[in-house]
């Protein structure tokens, strides 16, 4: 029987960033990072915001979401600076299968850092062991390789593709949805342990669709 216990978005930790709620005096830097951004929202379900107005009317979204013990969404944060960077969320949960679904975005500048994987890593291991869960998935566009590479460190397995199954920023675009499950998350960890927090080596209403970057 799957027993799933939410809790809500609690601090996390890895060794270079830090998971936790997002904060009024973050809107600055969300829109300076991403939000204003179209190369990261390319791929995703919202536009980029044309002012810093759209990303502090999201945030007192966001922070009125929070007393849902449901509701997970993490700013990521750089460790030394508390500078918020992108976020991590779950997209959507089951209860009756056990299934979060882990969506994210990340600021251009800083991509190819292994922060994304850091960040998921975590995200996978806190619905695990502190959750409950039995199946993590997460989605992106199909042209977006990145991101499916991103999945793939964290080791989830590449399921298939579902044609023409979202409405991002390219379009109607093909999906492809990569997943884990508890099962296995359990023999990596015993085994290689790839999700150690050591860094890696190198639509809804528009408003709830960027609350929730699952085209990732």
């Amino acid at each position: 029987m799957i027993i799933i216990k939410h809790c809500g978005t609690v601090p996390l930790e890895t060794e270079r960033l830090r998971l936790r709620r997002y904060e009024k005096a973050d809107a600055v830097h969300a829109y300076r990072n991403w939000t204003n951004d179209p190369e990261v929202t390319k791929y995703l379900r919202w536009n980029a915001h044309r002012s810093l107005s759209e990303t502090e009317e999201l945030g007192s979204f966001w922070l009125g979401k929070y007393k849902d013990k449901r509701w997970y969404h993490w700013i990521i944060a750089l460790k030394d600076t508390d500078e918020p960077i992108g976020t991590i969320s779950a997209a959507r949960t089951d209860d009756l299968t056990g299934t979060v679904e882990i969506g994210y975005c990340i600021g251009t500048r800083f991509r190819n850092t292994g922060y994304t994987t850091e960040a998921l890593r975590e995200v996978i291991r806190f619905f695990f062991r502190q959750v409950g869960a039995n199946r993590i998935e997460a989605r992106h566009d199909l042209r977006n390789t990145a991101s499916g590479r991103v999945m793939e460190k964290c080791g989830m397995t590449f399921e298939g593709t579902l044609r023409s199954a979202e409405l991002t920023g390219q379009g109607l675009s093909d999906v492809c949805v990569y997943s884990i499950l508890a099962d296995e998350f359990n023999g990596q960890s015993s085994g290689a342990n790839i999700f150690s927090t050591a860094p890696a080596a190198f639509l809804k209403t528009e408003r709830e669709a960027q609350s929730s970057e699952v085209i990732s």
